[in-house]
């Protein structure tokens, strides 16, 4: 599925129907370059699970968030990670748990990635406006 955010507020949006459809066990990966709106993403899905947008930021220390929600929340920002250093951080852990896990720029965690996680890809085109593609659910 592919869709076009002309705002902040609609990739909210579309993070918050996404939320609404994940259950206990979804890994959702998320991949795109800096600024094409992956943490905004987030901030819409974990709203979906009453989680405050003011609690979701970008990794500056913290790469695994947990949040407890109505479904626990594990908000995993491998930014600052090399592919080498996801490795020892236990991705593996998160697939089958009873909470949601969101993965900012997923493509550093390699193999320990599930294959049947929901796959977002983010692209900047301008300003105001992203691509969006989901792979693995329909929202």
């Amino acid at each position: 599925m592919k869709l076009v955010s002309r705002s902040d507020a609609e990739t909210k949006d579309v993070g918050f129907k996404l939320g609404n459809k994940l259950k206990p066990g979804d890994i959702v990966c998320m991949y795109g370059e800096l600024g094409s709106g992956k943490t905004t993403m987030v901030k819409g899905i974990a709203s979906a699970f009453g989680i405050k947008e003011r609690d979701i930021t970008s990794a500056s220390f913290t790469i695994i968030a947990e949040y407890d929600a109505s479904v626990p929340f594990y908000h995993i920002d491998l930014y600052r990670v090399t592919p080498e250093g996801a490795q020892e951080l236990g991705l593996h852990e998160y697939p089958g748990t009873d909470g949601i896990a969101v993965i900012e720029w997923a493509e550093r965690a390699g193999k320990d990635i599930p294959e049947k996680s929901i796959r977002i890809k983010l692209a900047y085109i301008d300003d105001n406006l992203r691509e969006i593609e989901i792979e693995g659910i329909e929202i």
